[in-house]
């Protein structure tokens, strides 16, 4: 059944380089991200309060400038909807899936948007079967990746993380709520969920061993481990990035942020303030483990907005906060 996973965690956190390991399995198909899937459900775009798929979603799909990157021509996202409105939105997205698998030739489709981080609760309800895979990676070199991303340096009010006062303020403090508000959302989703759909895997454990996190993630989901996985990710990134401008592939290597060297004392004092319990949880040791005052009144401030914004803006807060 189709979506076999969900690939998520903060962006910036390697959930790139995870989607094309699992995309390289001779089983395993991973879409290019898609957005709106579980965003769309929860707004009932296209969707009646029965969750029944309407016309408005095929015309809506067919503008959406992502939605291209599936190569599903127009008669066949038709062809997928009763014209009298019988079809559930969760059998809806699991034909596109299966659709989109039988053009790649695999028998498991999968998703990889790092946003659902925030939205588990709602893909689960869809799809109990879905394994659900987060990474998670040290938040300081998120921030890290964050601040040089130049997505980010194009950012305006109301995308992005600029939807966020903070992130005007101090990018590096948004940076850490940012990290902390879909690490946490995802984790307390997991605690919800039965044995078996929920699992976490480290960024720094799966470049360090690359083979051995792949192992783990097929053991998860139940397919047997292909060493294709690796090697056709290694030929990939060994082809002058295979023409992909946007998203270039790269070897697999260690430490290409790096806090301890490439983030200034200060920055780090300021994140650790702001996100300091959840790495204490994650078992990233702080630099900055007793911050000073004026940077907790600070931090605390900037999540007290955050929180009042998210809820403005409809999107779940974590309940630690």
């Amino acid at each position: 059944m189709n979506p076999f996973v969900f690939i998520v965690g903060c962006p910036r956190s390697g959930t790139t380089l995870l989607r094309r390991l699992l995309d390289s399995h001779p089983l395993v198909a991973i879409t290019p991200e898609t957005h709106w899937i579980p965003r769309w459900y929860e707004n009932q775009k296209g969707i009646t309060p029965e969750g029944l798929v309407t016309r408005k979603l095929v015309r809506k799909l067919l503008e959406y400038p992502r939605f291209s990157e599936l190569g599903i021509k127009r008669s066949e996202l038709k062809a997928l909807v009763d014209p009298r409105g019988t079809v559930r939105y969760s059998s809806f997205v699991s034909a596109l899936f299966d659709l989109y698998g039988r053009k790649r030739d695999k028998r498991l489709v999968g998703d990889k948007t790092p946003g659902y981080a925030r939205n588990l609760h709602t893909l689960h309800s869809l799809w109990p079967n879905a394994k659900l895979v987060h990474l998670i990676r040290d938040g300081r070199d998120v921030c890290l990746s964050v601040l040089s991303w130049q997505r980010a340096k194009g950012w305006t009010a109301g995308q992005g993380l600029a939807r966020f006062r903070t992130w005007a303020q101090s990018p590096v403090c948004a940076a850490a709520l940012w990290w902390d508000w879909h690490v946490r959302l995802a984790r307390e989703a997991g605690l919800a969920f039965a044995s078996g759909v929920y699992a976490e895997l480290r960024y720094e454990e799966l470049v360090a061993n690359p083979g051995g996190q792949c192992r783990k993630l097929c053991a998860f989901l139940g397919i047997p481990y292909d060493d294709e996985m690796l090697r056709v990710y290694e030929s990939r990134a060994n082809e002058c990035n295979a023409g992909d401008e946007k998203h270039p592939w790269r070897p697999i290597t260690p430490g290409l942020r790096d806090w301890r060297a490439q983030m200034v004392p200060q920055d780090v004092e300021l994140f650790e303030t702001t996100a300091g319990d959840l790495l204490d949880e994650l078992g990233y040791a702080r630099a900055h483990p007793a911050p000073r005052g004026e940077a907790v009144h600070f931090a605390l401030a900037a999540r007290e907005r955050c929180i009042q914004e998210a809820r403005s803006h409809r999107y779940a807060v974590p309940v630690y906060w």
